[in-house]
C-alpha cells in the first residue's frame, strides 16, 4: 500500500501547480481562447485528482465524499481529452478553422457520457451490454481525441519560427499527450475498475501528473507567463538586421528582392530549408529573420501572405477574368484548391471567384 501521506501530498501539488498554472495563462491574456480552454480543462483535471481522493484504497483521514456532485466529476473527468484536442488546435493550427465534425463528435461524447452517467447512477449492478459497449465507443472516441491533439502538434512543426514554441510542440506531443493517452488507456481499457481499484497505479499517474504540472508551473516562471497561443517563450527585441557569413548584410530589402521580385514563393512544395539554401543562408538565421522582421510567426503564414496578394492581382486584372482560379492557384505556388480557397478566404475575407466579381463588376 503506498503511503497515504506522500499520495494526499501529491494530489495537493499536483492541484495546486494546475490551478496556478491557469491562473496565470488567464491573467496574461484573459481573452485568449487558448487560455479559456485551458482554464477549463485545468478545473476538469482537479475534479479528476480530487475523485481520486474518494477511493477506498485512500487512507480514512485523507479520504473525501463527491458522491453528492458525482454526475459533475464523471462528466467533467471524461471531457478532458476533448478540450485537450481543442487546446493544440486553438495553439497550433492559427487561423484555421476547428472541425464541425470533430466538435460535434466531442458534444456527443459528453452528452453520452452524461447519459451513461445517469443510468449508471440509477441501474444497480452495472450497465446492459448495449450500454457497456456504447461506454467502450466513448473510450475509443477519447483516444482519437488525443490523437488529434498530437497529429496538430506535430502538423507544421518544421514550419513554426518560434523556436521556444517548436520545444513547446515536443513537450506537448512527448508529455503531455502521451500522459493522457496512457492515463485514458489503462483506466478504460487495461486495468478493471480504472485506478480506483489499484492503488499502486493511481499513486503512479498521481504523482506523475504532480511531476508534469509543477515542472511546467516552474518553466513559466523561468520564462515569464505568456498567453498559450504563443507558447510560454521569452519576448525579445527584434534585431535591426541579420549579419551574414563575411559581414554582409541580409534585411527585408534584400529578402523581398529575392523572394518576392523573384517570385521564388510561386514554387511548389516550398520549404524554409529549401529557401534558406535558396538564399544561401542558415536555416536557422532565416527562422529568426522571418519571425522578428517580417513580424511571421509561422512559414506556411508567410507563405500565404505572399501568394494569396499575387493571386489577387491577377484576380482583379480585367486582362485575366477569363483564366480559370484553378490555375492561378496553381501558378502562385499552391498544388491543389482547396487550401488557396481556404487561405484566400482567411486572408481576404471571400473566396476567389467573390473577389473576382467585386473587382471587375
Amino acid at each position: 500500500m503506498p503511503n497515504p501521506m506522500l499520495l494526499f501530498t501529491a494530489q495537493i501539488v499536483a492541484i495546486m501547480s494546475v490551478l496556478l498554472l491557469a491562473a496565470g495563462y488567464l491573467k496574461t491574456d484573459p481573452r485568449a481562447a487558448s487560455a479559456k480552454v485551458f482554464g477549463l480543462m485545468a478545473v476538469f483535471v482537479v475534479f479528476y485528482l480530487l475523485n481520486g481522493m474518494t477511493n477506498s484504497n485512500i487512507a480514512p483521514e485523507f479520504r473525501i465524499d463527491l458522491s453528492s456532485i458525482s454526475i459533475l466529476v464523471s462528466v467533467t473527468t471524461s471531457a478532458i481529452c476533448g478540450l485537450f484536442m481543442i487546446y493544440c488546435f486553438l495553439i497550433f493550427q492559427e487561423q484555421q478553422r476547428f472541425p464541425i465534425t470533430l466538435g460535434a463528435a466531442f458534444a456527443m461524447q459528453v452528452s453520452l457520457d452524461l447519459v451513461l452517467s445517469l443510468l449508471n447512477l440509477s441501474g444497480g449492478e452495472g450497465l446492459s451490454g448495449g450500454s457497456a459497449l456504447l461506454a467502450t465507443s466513448m473510450d475509443i472516441l477519447q483516444l482519437v481525441f488525443v490523437g488529434f491533439a498530437i497529429y496538430w502538434t506535430l502538423k507544421g512543426w518544421r514550419a513554426d519560427l518560434v523556436e521556444d514554441r517548436r520545444i513547446f510542440r515536443w513537450f506537448i506531443i512527448g508529455v503531455q499527450g502521451a500522459l493522457i493517452f496512457l492515463v485514458v488507456f489503462l483506466e478504460n481499457f487495461f486495468i478493471p475498475g480504472g485506478s480506483s481499484s489499484n492503488a499502486t497505479l493511481q499513486t503512479v499517474i498521481v504523482m506523475t501528473i504532480a511531476v508534469l504540472t509543477l515542472g511546467m508551473l516552474l518553466a513559466a516562471m523561468r520564462f515569464d507567463f505568456v498567453s498559450l497561443s504563443q507558447a510560454i517563450r521569452k519576448v525579445t527585441e527584434p534585431a535591426a538586421e541579420t549579419e551574414l557569413e563575411g559581414g554582409e548584410i541580409f534585411d527585408v530589402d534584400t529578402f523581398n528582392r529575392a523572394f518576392k521580385d523573384g517570385r521564388l514563393y510561386r514554387e511548389a512544395g516550398l520549404t524554409i530549408s529549401m529557401l534558406a539554401k535558396k538564399l544561401n543562408i542558415p536555416e536557422y538565421r532565416l527562422r529568426s529573420f522571418i519571425h522578428k522582421q517580417l513580424g511571421f510567426r509561422n512559414f506556411n503564414a508567410m507563405l500565404h501572405e505572399y501568394r494569396i496578394e499575387d493571386a489577387s492581382q491577377v484576380l482583379s486584372d480585367r486582362e485575366s477574368q477569363n483564366l480559370p482560379v484553378l490555375t492561378i492557384a496553381l501558378s502562385v505556388g499552391y498544388q491543389s484548391i482547396t487550401p488557396f480557397n481556404n487561405a484566400f478566404r482567411q486572408i481576404k475575407g471571400v473566396t476567389p471567384s467573390e473577389y473576382r466579381k467585386q473587382h471587375l463588376a
